[in-house]
């Protein structure tokens, strides 16, 4: 067995809900090479093969009989362009926040409002993250990674990966097919391509100086007065994504709850609406709703938590009546954003 592979690895500790669970076999390549030799392996003994990346978007209801990879390359490099224009290479093992921290310390833009998003680097693309009106399809310019049946590599730029709202080519096409193994990402010396108009960001940034790290620090605060960090209590951030609906449902939903909050979806504005899920929650009665291991968080409905010794099997039943409960009031289908592990292994196959 090549050198960086575990059999029987607990996985209680790289899932940020903290379920209990063990895999087959894990592998932390950290290399290209490194990664192939782990793919190799895989072939020899007919084994399956899941990518994962820091656990922060995944509900682990099995214990998975396949080899995990979790990529553990943590290279970051800048290059300056003409036109104060920055490129960014980074590894699929860096820690996301890291990066962004890192990113604005330089004085770079581009990153800020990512900032304080859990996970890693090469999970970025596959659900295409993003937070106060920016998305990592913004940012990025290409993705590079290798072929899971033959370790051939591949190069896919923004256009080729597809992007949606928190969708992307590789929860489709490419799922189960593929490991990530860097991004190119374009920054900015220059404040350009500044992005404060998404909810009270701008009046926060009123009396500051507008630079990376100081818009980094005011997302921070936000995100942290509305969010648990990861573990404490167990939760995947956003549990639910905002519905998006067409324009005549926006306006009717509008006409019974003129509170409702409706935002437009970024290229189909003319068309769809985009919901607030955590508003139809609390709007439900549910926010800080406990129901024995699990609940919804108090400063946050659009959240679920674990507190401890629960399943998820508990935490997908909460689910399910939350979803009825949005359902029964508004006429609307809450969608779960982080996929369960059980799902992803039917995408592969030895």
């Amino acid at each position: 067995m090549p050198e960086g592979i575990k059999a029987d690895a607990e996985l209680k500790s790289m899932n940020t809900l903290g379920f209990s669970a063990r895999a087959g076999f894990l592998a932390s390549p950290d290399s290209e090479q490194s990664l192939r030799s782990v793919l190799e392996f895989a072939c020899q003994y007919n084994l399956a093969v899941l990518p994962i990346g820091g656990g922060s978007n995944l509900i682990v209801d099995c214990d998975p009989p396949v080899l995990l990879i979790r990529m553990a390359n943590n290279h970051i490099r800048y290059s300056e362009c003409e036109d104060d224009k920055v490129l960014l290479t980074v590894g699929a093992g860096v820690c996301w926040h890291d990066l962004v921290m890192d990113s604005v310390a330089r004085g770079y833009f581009g990153l800020e409002n990512l900032a304080l998003i859990p996970g890693m680097a090469g999970a970025a693309p596959i659900q295409n993250i993003g937070a106060y009106g920016v998305e990592l399809s913004d940012r990025l310019v290409c993705v590079r990674g290798l072929f899971i049946d033959s370790g051939a590599a591949f190069e896919l730029s923004q256009q080729e990966c597809n992007f949606a709202y928190r969708d992307s080519i590789f929860k489709k096409q490419l799922a189960g097919k593929v490991v990530i193994t860097e991004l190119e990402l374009k920054l900015s010396k220059s404040r350009a391509d500044v992005v404060l108009a998404y909810g009270d960001l701008a009046a926060r940034m009123t009396d500051a100086e507008i630079t990376p790290a100081n818009i980094a620090d005011e997302i921070c605060k936000i995100r942290s007065s509305k969010l648990p960090a990861p573990y404490n209590p167990g939760n995947a951030g956003s549990f639910f994504k905002n519905p998006v609906v067409d324009r005549i449902t926006a306006e009717q939903l509008r006409e019974h709850f003129p509170d409702i909050p409706v935002y437009p979806v970024k290229g189909r504005e003319a068309s769809e609406m985009k919901l607030a899920a955590g508003w139809l929650i609390e709007q439900c009665g549910l926010k800080g709703f406990r129901a024995g291991s699990v609940g919804v968080y108090d400063k946050q409905a659009l959240v679920l938590v674990h507190y401890g010794q629960g399943s998820a099997e508990e935490l997908l039943t909460l689910a399910d009546y939350i979803r009825s409960r949005v359902l029964e009031k508004f006429s609307v289908t809450l969608e779960i954003e982080p996929p369960k592990l059980s799902d992803l292994i039917r995408t592969i196959s030895p």
